[in-house]
C-alpha cells in the first residue's frame, strides 16, 4: 500500500502557482535546482565590506547561507548549514541568519546574530532605483543543462549596525552603499551527481559582474565568455537614482590589465554602448579584494549545497590580501573598486563600486592554464 506524503504549505494557500504541484515542489526535478539572495555593502573609503549569501536547495533537501566582514586587514566569516524547510515562509532563516524582506523590491533587512563565530548585525537595505531583470542565463555543455536561470540586481544604500569581535559599527546609509541579486533556476552547486561522464572540453569559465553606485545613478555590467572570447551572456544597463526604472544598453565591451601573478585586474573599464551607438564609460581602480569563499562560493568545507548535517554553524577568519591568489578557493573575489563614470552626454561623476572576477582557464586576454596566473 502506498505512502502518502502530504507536502502543502502556507504559500499554496496564495495564487502564486507556476505549475500543477504544491509550492514544497520545485519546478524541474534537477538536483540543481535553487533558490538564492546575495548582499553586499561598502563605504567610499573602503573601510566597511560586508556580504551576505543565502541558498536553497530543495531537491538536495539543503539550505545554507554565510555573512562576511573586512575590517583590519581581515576578512571574518560565520556559515550555516542545514536541512531545507518543507514550508518556504521558513526559507529565509539559516541558522544564526535571516534575510527579511521588509517591503518586497525595495527594503530589505538583514539579521545576524552568532556571537560564537564573533559576529552580529541588523542591516537594512534601501534601494535607490527600481530592480533590474538580467536576460535569462542558459548555457549547454554537451546534452546537459549547466545554467538555466534568472537574476535580478538593485542597487541601494544600507543603514544599521555590525559587530565584529566585539566591536561595533555604524552603517550610515549616506556613506555605505551596495548592491543585492536575487537569483533562482539551474547551475552548478553542491556535489556532483554520480555516474556521470565527463561532459568533455576544456575546463573554463570567465565571469565579470560590475555593479557600480554613483551620486545621480548606478551603472551595471557583465560577461559571459568561453576561452576563445565569444560571449554567451551579457547585460549592460544603467539605472538613475529614483523611480525611472532601469534602462538596458545594446551591448557592453570591456578593457583591462591583469596583475601580474593572479587573475585579478590591475584596472578595468568598461564601456555601455547604447542603442544609437552612442559609449559612456566606466573606469576601475581596485583598492582590495573581498574572497567569495567567505559566502561559501567554492568554499572547500561550506560550498553551497552541500549537505553539512541537520543544522551546522561555523566561523572562518581569513587575513587579507591571500597569500595564495590562483588557489581554486581564492580566485574567485569581489574587488572594491573607486570609479569614474564618463557619459555619453557628457556627465562626469566619481562612484564606488564592485568588480567580480571568476577567471579559470585560457582566454584571449593572456590567461593560460587553468589557475596560472598571469605571467605578463
Amino acid at each position: 500500500m502506498a505512502t502518502v506524503t502530504w507536502v502543502l504549505t502556507s504559500f499554496d494557500d496564495y495564487p502564486i502557482h507556476q505549475a500543477s504541484v504544491p509550492i514544497a515542489h520545485s519546478a524541474t526535478g534537477d538536483i540543481n535546482q535553487y533558490d538564492r539572495y546575495f548582499f553586499n555593502g561598502y563605504s567610499a573609503d573602503g573601510s566597511i565590506y560586508f556580504g551576505l549569501a543565502m541558498g536553497l536547495y530543495p531537491n538536495r533537501h539543503v539550505s545554507d547561507a554565510a555573512f562576511s566582514v573586512v575590517r583590519d586587514g581581515e576578512q571574518l566569516s560565520v556559515f550555516a548549514s542545514g536541512r531545507a524547510p518543507l514550508d518556504r515562509r521558513d526559507a529565509t532563516t539559516v541558522g544564526p541568519i535571516t534575510v527579511e524582506i521588509v517591503e518586497p523590491l525595495q527594503t530589505l533587512r538583514l539579521i545576524i546574530d552568532a556571537p560564537q563565530q564573533n559576529l552580529r548585525a541588523d542591516l537594512r537595505f534601501d534601494r535607490r532605483s527600481p530592480a533590474l531583470e538580467e536576460p535569462h542565463f542558459f548555457q549547454r555543455i554537451g546534452m546537459r543543462t549547466f545554467f538555466d536561470y534568472t537574476r535580478l540586481t538593485q542597487f541601494g544604500a544600507w543603514s544599521g549596525w555590525i559587530e565584529a569581535d566585539g566591536r561595533r559599527i555604524d552603517v550610515d546609509p549616506a556613506e555605505v552603499l551596495g548592491s543585492r541579486d536575487r537569483s533562482w533556476g539551474i547551475r552548478p552547486v553542491g556535489e556532483p551527481s554520480p555516474g556521470l561522464a565527463p561532459a568533455g572540453g576544456p575546463t573554463q569559465f570567465f565571469w565579470l559582474w560590475a555593479p557600480v553606485n554613483f551620486p545621480s545613478l548606478s551603472t551595471h555590467f557583465d560577461v559571459n565568455e568561453y576561452g576563445d572570447g565569444r560571449r554567451w551572456h551579457e547585460v549592460g544597463a544603467i539605472a538613475p537614482v529614483g523611480d525611472a526604472p532601469p534602462r538596458l544598453v545594446r551591448t557592453v565591451e570591456h578593457r583591462l590589465a591583469w596583475r601580474r601573478g593572479t587573475r585579478w585586474v590591475e584596472w578595468f573599464e568598461y564601456d555601455l554602448v547604447d542603442w544609437d551607438g552612442s559609449v559612456s564609460t566606466v573606469r576601475l581602480e581596485p583598492m582590495y579584494e573581498f574572497q567569495m569563499s567567505g559566502l561559501g562560493y567554492g568554499h572547500p568545507a561550506f560550498g553551497h549545497g552541500t549537505w553539512k548535517g541537520e543544522a551546522v554553524v561555523a566561523g572562518e577568519r581569513v587575513a587579507l590580501p591571500v597569500s595564495t591568489p590562483c588557489a581554486r578557493e581564492h580566485v574567485h573575489v569581489q574587488a572594491l573598486c573607486r570609479a569614474t563614470y564618463h557619459g555619453a552626454d557628457g556627465r562626469h561623476e566619481n562612484g564606488i563600486g564592485i568588480l567580480e572576477q571568476l577567471a579559470i582557464g585560457e582566454h584571449p586576454t593572456g590567461l593560460t592554464g587553468v589557475l596560472d596566473g598571469y605571467a605578463g
